[in-house]
C-alpha cells in the first residue's frame, strides 16, 4: 500500500500531459485546419484515418520495444516527451512551410507517434506500480485518470479562453504544453524501471486469451462513442446550438464532471465491482446522448446538463475499464508493454473511424465549418451523428459487458 501511494501524484502530472495532447487535439486540430487554411474536412478525415492505419503496425512495434527496453529507458521516453513537445509547436505555433494537410499530417504523425510510445510505457508501468494487490489498480487508475482528465479540461479550454487575450491562441497553447511536458518528464523520471520479468509477452499470447480479448472489443465499441462526440463537439455547439464562445466552458463542464466523478467511481468499484459500476454508467451514457436529440437552437443549459451527466459515464469509462484491463495483464503479461500497445491501438482506432465516416458525411449533407445559414438537412446530419450513432454505439457495449465473463463476477 506505501509503495503505491508514494509518487502517485507523478502519475497524475504526466497523465494530464498525455490527456491534453489526445481528445483535446481531435477536437480542436480538424476544425483550426479547415477555419484557419481551408482545409477540406474530407482530406482531413482521410488523413486521420491513413494514419491511424500505420498505427496498426506501429502500436504493436512499439509495445514490442517498451519490454525490450532496460538500461536506456529513462533517456528513451524523455527524449519521446520531447519529441511530443515539439510537435504541438510544429502544429498550432508555426505557419505550415509546404502545403497545410501534410504539415498537418506531418505533425500530427510525430505528436501521435511520441503519445502511443508513451502511453504505452505510462501504462505498462502502472502494473508494476499497482503490485499484486488487486484493488491497487482501481486505486492507481483514479490518480492516473484524475489527472488525465484534469489535463484535458485544461487543454480543452485554454485555446477558446486566450481568445481575445493574445493574438494566436492555439500558439500560446502550443508553447504552454510544451513546458508542461518537461515539468512532468522531470517529475516522472524516476519511477521508469525496469520489465518486471526478462520475458517479454508475445501479442499472440494476449489475444489467444478469452479475457483480455473481450476486454479489448468491449474497448473497441465502448470508446467509439466518445470518439465520436469528441470529433464533432465544437461543430454541433456552433452550429446546432449557436452558442458561439461557449465551446470552452462546455469543453470544460464535460471533462471535469469526467475528473470528479473519477475518484468516485473508483471508490464505488472497491465496493461493489467494476464491472456493475461500468453497465450503470453506460445506461446513463444512453440516457444524455437521447436527451440530446431533441435540443435545438439555444438550448444551451440543457446540454450544460447533458455534458455534465456525459461526463460524469466517461470518468468510469476511463477509470474502470483500463483498470480491468491491467488486472488481467498483471496476471498473463506483467510487462504490459506488449497489452497496452494492443489497448492504445484499439482506442486510437476508434478515433480513425469517427474521422473517416463523419467528416466525410457532414461535409456531403451541405456542412460547412463556421457557415450561419447551413441548409436543414446538413443540421440533422450533424444532429444524427452527434447524438443517434453514440446512443446505438452505447447500447452494443452494454449487450457485450453484459455478456462477458470476468474472473470477478
Amino acid at each position: 500500500m506505501k509503495a503505491l501511494v508514494e509518487r502517485l501524484p507523478a502519475y497524475s502530472g504526466f497523465a494530464a500531459v498525455l490527456a491534453g495532447a489526445g481528445l483535446p487535439i481531435y477536437i480542436y486540430a480538424p476544425k483550426y485546419y479547415a477555419d484557419t487554411y481551408g482545409v477540406s474536412l474530407t482530406a482531413l478525415g482521410a488523413l486521420l484515418f491513413g494514419l491511424r492505419l500505420f498505427d496498426v503496425i506501429q502500436d504493436p512495434v512499439l509495445g514490442w520495444l517498451s519490454e525490450r527496453l532496460n538500461k536506456g529507458k529513462k533517456l528513451v521516453i524523455t527524449a519521446t516527451a520531447m519529441l511530443l513537445a515539439l510537435s504541438m509547436i510544429g502544429l498550432f505555433a508555426m505557419a505550415p512551410p509546404i502545403p497545410p494537410i501534410w504539415w498537418f499530417g506531418i505533425t500530427v504523425t510525430g505528436l501521435f507517434s511520441a503519445f502511443s510510445f508513451l502511453s504505452i510505457n505510462f501504462y505498462a508501468q502502472g502494473i508494476s506500480k499497482a503490485g499484486a494487490d488487486p484493488k491497487g489498480h482501481v486505486r492507481l487508475a483514479a490518480w492516473r485518470e484524475s489527472g488525465g482528465l484534469l489535463g484535458v479540461c485544461i487543454a480543452a479550454v485554454i485555446p477558446t479562453a486566450l481568445i481575445g487575450v493574445v493574438a494566436d491562441p492555439f500558439a500560446a497553447f502550443a508553447y504552454g504544453f510544451a513546458s508542461v511536458t518537461v515539468i512532468a518528464a522531470v517529475f516522472m523520471l524516476p519511477e521508469w524501471k525496469e520489465p518486471v520479468t526478462t520475458e517479454p509477452s508475445q501479442i499472440s499470447e494476449i489475444i489467444r486469451d478469452k479475457t483480455a480479448r473481450k476486454l479489448l472489443i468491449l474497448a473497441l465499441v465502448n470508446a467509439t462513442p466518445l470518439a465520436v462526440s469528441s470529433t464533432l463537439f465544437l461543430f454541433y455547439v456552433e452550429s446546432k446550438l449557436g452558442a458561439v464562445g461557449w465551446e470552452g466552458a462546455l469543453l470544460v463542464l464535460f471533462f471535469l464532471a469526467a475528473a470528479v466523478s473519477s475518484p468516485l467511481w473508483s471508490m464505488l468499484a472497491r465496493r461493489y465491482g467494476e464491472k456493475p459500476l461500468l453497465i450503470t454508467a453506460m445506461i446513463l451514457a444512453v440516457a444524455s446522448f437521447g436527451y440530446t436529440l431533441t435540443l435545438s437552437m439555444g438550448d444551451v443549459i440543457p446540454f450544460a446538463i447533458v455534458c455534465v451527466l456525459s461526463g460524469a459515464t466517461i470518468g468510469a469509462d476511463l477509470t474502470l475499464l483500463p483498470a480491468m484491463f491491467a488486472k488481467r495483464m498483471s496476471v498473463i503479461s506483467p510487462n504490459g508493454g506488449q497489452g497496452f500497445g494492443l489497448w492504445n491501438l484499439v482506442n486510437k482506432f476508434t478515433l480513425a473511424f469517427a474521422a473517416v465516416l463523419l467528416l466525410p458525411l457532414l461535409e456531403r449533407s451541405g456542412f460547412v465549418a463556421g457557415r450561419s445559414d447551413l441548409p436543414p438537412e446538413a443540421l440533422n446530419m450533424l444532429t444524427v451523428l452527434y447524438a443517434l450513432v453514440p446512443s446505438l454505439l452505447k447500447l452494443v457495449a452494454i449487450s457485450l459487458l453484459v455478456a462477458t465473463k470476468l474472473e470477478d463476477d
